[in-house]
């Protein structure tokens, strides 16, 4: 068991951290910029809750940030009362958030100021995948930090690795979010295709699924997006925030973009539709509208 704070109880952070109280049996302390949040979650939970970040980073081991942006990171970590100013020596900071390569080794150089390692460990799998405790963590940092957190980040996870220095887990997710948009978009156009010649496409993807084509998305999303559902998951708005990073990491090392360049502007149309907080899927409604 060890001493956890776990800061950002969003549709991410407080399944995640409750797993890290559950499943990993650890002793954890919660902070959320909106208290009532963090109250839910310890009555829930069990747990403690902190007054400000850097309270309930006091004397913790691991501490977890799992927060909107890069602004709110920087917030709640190097900012008035953030988690830097209370961790103590030989701690190791976490962060779950999608956030750019950049401000991951801006918080790598802050936190060895403190003594205190870091690891920038951005997440795939969701809402579902959070609260079910097996996300995808991809981690940047030394492998002597990782060893020593991977344990911790198991609670939530069904597989943490390793994929380079402190940048690599948020250059890692980038590759997972450029790969999301050109599926997504493929599946979109292949299901309004089918609807307009008239096909079965329940009948469609039974099939299709077992060949090259099938993808998580397309065994997970077709039915509501055939439905014309679309409040299942990652939400257009979040996934325009991490093209953005994306995008402008692109520009920074030369990397062309344009299938993800433009299926960022086709979530931009999602938006003006009013869909900000329609699941990604919803590039098919796009294609659907009249």
């Amino acid at each position: 068991m060890a001493k956890v704070a776990f800061i950002g109880l969003g549709v991410m952070g407080f399944p995640m951290a409750g797993h890290l109280k559950e499943k990993g049996g650890h002793d954890v302390t919660v902070y959320n910029r909106t208290a009532a949040k963090a109250s839910d979650w310890a009555k829930k939970f069990g747990g403690q809750t902190g007054a400000t970040p850097a309270k309930a980073a006091k004397d913790a081991d691991f501490v977890f940030t799992c927060v909107g942006n890069d602004d709110d990171l920087r917030s709640v970590t190097i900012g008035e009362h953030g988690v830097l100013s209370g961790m103590k020596k030989g701690a190791i900071l976490i962060d779950n958030t999608t956030a750019s390569a950049e401000v991951a080794r801006e918080l790598e150089a802050a936190a060895k100021e403190k003594a205190v390692s870091f690891i920038d460990a951005p997440v795939s799998g969701g809402q579902a995948g959070a609260e079910n405790g097996v996300l995808t963590v991809m981690c940047g940092g030394d492998q002597e930090t990782f060893d020593k957190a991977k344990p911790v980040i198991d609670a939530y996870a069904r597989m943490v690795g390793l994929m380079g220095p402190v940048g690599a887990g948020q250059l890692t997710k980038m590759m997972n979010q450029i790969c999301i948009a050109g599926i997504v978009q493929g599946l979109s156009e292949a299901i309004h295709f089918g609807k307009q010649s008239g096909l079965d496409i329940e009948k469609v993807i039974d099939v299709i699924s077992k060949g090259a084509a099938g993808s998580w998305q397309m065994e997970n999303r077709h039915k509501t997006m055939d439905q014309g559902k679309y409040d299942f998951g990652f939400a257009v708005d979040w996934m325009r925030k991490d093209l953005d990073i994306v995008l402008t990491e692109a520009r920074r090392n030369g990397a062309k973009l344009p299938l993800t360049a433009l299926v960022d502007q086709f979530y931009g149309d999602v938006q003006a539709m009013g869909g900000n907080r329609w699941d990604t899927s919803s590039l098919l409604a796009r294609l659907e509208r009249k």
